[in-house]
């Protein structure tokens, strides 16, 4: 079993975030550099670790900020993968996630003076870059990795009342339902306040009144009905026999979410098989027909929307509408 690199960071990091007693929390820190330790021997055998570079840059982020040092030979495995290409196709939050490392590294001087200097030059890159990548509507490669690349900013002192900046928080508020999980919560609601994670780091513990209280939520309203979907599934890789592997019409109850429709697809015909992976932002598909996406292969599993245009939203967030053609192809990244 890979090791739960991603998943106690993100819980260290929320943990510290609330001013805990220290003792508590020390085992877990413990098990988190022990995790990181099996991560990166993965790394040094398959040139990557055995989780994602994502989660590693998310471990090495949490044991910062709980003010704990990470060798010096990890932390440049880490700016080779990030200076020549090899952090996966979700590029731009898994830079962002190292480049928060990176600086937090450097601001609590867990680093020597020379590597520190490499460390602060290579945020300061990262941000420029995602500068640069930010499309019309302002999201910065997906609406999802938008309030990383935020966070990036934040850390470099980028002014709020750049364009960039601005259009990017812009962006944000017109998708705020896109952040319906606890840990995408988790990413937009600091930057949305002006704050990013390396802030946990220098928190000010103080006493607080409980000011909170229990929040009435109606459930929501169920739309009656069903909808119909055409589900395509293409495979754009040259040792593909054929582009279209599958062209089928699903019905499903008409609030049903994408991961829905292929839950209804095997139901509606066994050969049709997927897969999928837990990640913090919700499931991730790995596998549809017996095709696998693979990180050593440099392929993923794209989501579309007919004729063409990508889903900003993961499988179990995006609901289609009736007559949508939603397209997932095995492309290279």
């Amino acid at each position: 079993e890979r090791p739960q690199t991603g998943r106690l960071a993100l819980y260290l990091l929320g943990l510290r975030a609330t001013c805990p007693p220290p003792k508590p929390h020390r085992a877990l820190v413990t098990w988190l550099k022990y995790y990181l330790e099996e991560d990166w021997t993965g790394s040094q055998r398959h040139g990557h670790p055995l989780t994602s570079y994502y989660q590693y840059g998310l471990g090495v982020l949490a044991l910062c900020v709980h003010h704990k040092r990470v060798r010096e030979e990890v932390i440049r495995r880490l700016l080779a993968a990030q200076r020549h290409g090899r952090l996966g196709h979700s590029a731009v939050d898994t830079e962002a996630v190292l480049a928060l490392a990176f600086a937090c590294l450097e601001r609590r001087k867990l680093v020597g003076v020379r590597l520190a200097a490499e460390l602060r030059a290579t945020v300061h890159s990262v941000s420029r870059s995602m500068a640069q990548a930010q499309g019309p509507e302002g999201i910065i490669g997906n609406i999802y990795s938008t309030p990383w690349a935020l966070q990036v900013f934040l850390a470099t002192g980028m002014c709020h009342t750049e364009t960039v900046y601005s259009q990017a928080v812009a962006a944000l508020l017109e998708n705020l339902d896109a952040f319906g999980t606890a840990a995408t919560m988790a990413q937009v609601l600091p930057v949305l306040h002006g704050h990013s994670y390396l802030d946990i780091a220098s928190m000010h513990c103080q006493e607080e009144l409980d000011t909170l209280t229990p929040l009435d939520v109606e459930p929501p309203t169920e739309v009656p009905g069903n909808k119909t979907v055409r589900l395509v599934v293409e495979c754009a890789q040259p040792w593909c026999f054929e582009l279209q592997l599958y062209d089928q019409q699903v019905s499903t109850p008409a609030t049903a979410s994408l991961l829905d429709v292929l839950w209804a697809a095997t139901a509606q015909e066994p050969r049709f098989t997927f897969d999928t992976q837990d990640t913090p932002q919700g499931p991730y598909l790995t596998q549809v027909l017996g095709l696998e996406a693979r990180q050593d292969k440099r392929n993923y599993w794209q989501l579309l929307t007919a004729p063409s245009k990508p889903l900003l939203m993961g499988i179990a967030d995006y609901i289609p509408h009736d007559g949508e053609t939603l397209i997932l192809r095995l492309s290279k990244w």
